[in-house]
């Protein structure tokens, strides 16, 4: 059972690291779903770790039907990352009717294919509204790999999809469940669905006390407690434990 872990810093590749992850996704802004990491947190982790590193290309927030700025901007990140060594990009790339950007899609993964790295098209695929007719398409496009909740926001409501899509499709391209799994449902996910990798963020809290400000404040939580989300080591710790005796 392979693990993955979704980190937003290099400090959370170290905590992944330590507690025994072969392989992270390197992100930064993960209360934005996941942006492009600067590329000294990827320096840093291969640099200190032996990490397997899949970077997120993504320029903004909201959803995946980028402009020719932000596709060009998407290009020549994922481009510095695969020269900097990382060994994949997670991507999606979306058309306004919800569809595969066939093109887009086609051209990241003959950038990626070209360093020898692996093409994951993340989450995006969620967005679409045929699930069946869109892995297909990234099949026949090259895609390694798929990131998905099932067109769900949580692995565990998507699950059916997911058994469906890995009995059908799992021989031709890798499905990667993620959103919501832990330690405490990682046996019951893959005891139906049948998967050999998930995807987690064994998730905890940082604190910062320069949050708020008298008249203001930088917080993204609603709770006022200065928090930012970071890896545990030592829910990775358990959660590798768990998948290992899978």
């Amino acid at each position: 059972m392979k693990v993955e872990i979704c980190c937003g810093s290099y400090e959370d590749a170290l905590a992944s690291y330590k507690g025994g992850a072969k392989r992270i996704e390197l992100n930064s802004a993960l209360y934005l779903g996941g942006l492009t990491p600067s590329l000294a947190s990827l320096k840093f982790t291969k640099k200190y770790t032996d990490l397997k590193v899949i970077c997120m290309v993504r320029p903004r927030g909201a959803g995946f039907c980028y402009n020719e700025i932000e596709k060009e901007i998407m290009f020549e990140d994922a481009k510095i990352l695969l020269e900097n060594n990382c060994d994949g990009i997670s991507f999606g790339f979306l058309d306004e009717n919800k569809e595969i950007d066939k093109e887009s899609t086609q051209k990241m993964v003959n950038l990626v294919h070209s360093f020898n790295g692996e093409a994951v098209f993340h989450r995006a695929f969620d967005c679409t509204e045929n699930p069946y007719k869109s892995i297909e398409t990234l099949i026949d496009l090259g895609v390694d790999r798929i990131l998905t909740a099932g067109l769900q926001d949580k692995v565990e409501k998507g699950i059916d999809l997911i058994k469906e899509l890995q009995e059908k499709y799992g021989n031709k391209i890798q499905i990667l469940p993620g959103s919501g799994i832990n330690e405490k449902n990682l046996e019951n996910i893959v005891k139906i669905s049948g998967v050999e990798q998930v995807h987690s963020s064994c998730k905890g809290f940082g604190k910062d006390p320069t949050t708020y400000a008298k008249n203001f404040d930088f917080g993204y939580t609603t709770d006022e407690n200065n928090q930012f989300e970071i890896v545990l080591e030592d829910k990775v710790k358990k959660f590798v434990g768990k998948a290992d005796k899978l």
